[in-house]
């Protein structure tokens, strides 16, 4: 009997091995196809543009510059924010203007939290495979995993399996004490440098939505 219970044992913590064996070389490969392409991505430069609509209508559109530093960090750089409600003059307008540079200063916290899960480090990657879900579905793995960056947070990433590279990302979390929700879709140029394309953001609480879209990609001259 007791011969018996260490086979079962042995069995399940063999299976148990070959599991994270597998889980880490799965983590491995994605965080190695991921860096080889961020760094063909580097010779980019790109813009997004951010639609910001309250209650359904656009209220404010954001220009904001993208581009690696030297040290091969992710910049980015408002160039531009205007806003289509109708100036009002004297002291409300003063109190107007107020409002849409704090609703500003708002939109590019929650985009530069969507930055967050759009580029993860080796290292992020790898907590994050150590405590997610993984799935097959034909051509695509989805990872789901908890608690990434903030308490309560959740992301699921949707990896195209012969590349390893991302499909989609879809994440809830927090800025502040609000919610947000968000979902990021990737694209491929002719070469085959993965790029981030749209990013819709709902944040309930301000009864705000960010439709972004990355444009005018353009390689750096060296």
């Amino acid at each position: 009997m007791k011969t018996k219970r260490l086979v079962l044992v042995f069995i399940a913590l063999a299976a148990s091995l070959v599991a994270f064996a597998q889980n880490e070389n799965l983590t491995l490969a994605i965080s190695a196809a991921d860096e080889a392409n961020n760094e063909k991505l580097k010779a980019y430069i790109w813009k997004r543009k951010s639609d910001v609509s309250v209650d359904g209508q656009v209220k404010l559109t954001t220009i904001t510059e993208f581009s690696f530093d030297d040290q091969g960090k992710l910049q980015a750089k408002l160039v531009d924010a205007e806003s289509s409600v109708e100036q009002k003059r004297g002291i409300r307008g003063k109190m107007q203007q107020n409002a849409v540079e704090d609703k500003a200063e708002y939109v590019q916290k929650a985009l530069e939290l969507s930055v967050a899960y759009t580029f993860m480090t080796k290292g992020q990657l790898m907590d994050f495979f150590s405590k997610a879900t993984v799935t097959e579905s034909g051509e695509t793995l989805e990872a789901t995993a908890a608690d990434v960056y903030v308490k309560g947070d959740k992301l699921t990433l949707l990896i195209n399996k012969k590349t390893n590279l991302y499909v989609k990302k879809t994440f809830s979390s927090l800025l502040g004490k609000d919610p947000v929700s968000g979902e990021i879709n990737y694209e491929k140029f002719s070469s085959g440098i993965n790029h981030g394309t749209t990013t819709v953001l709902d944040m309930p609480a301000q009864k705000m939505k960010i439709n972004a879209v990355n444009q005018d990609y353009t390689q750096r001259v060296k």
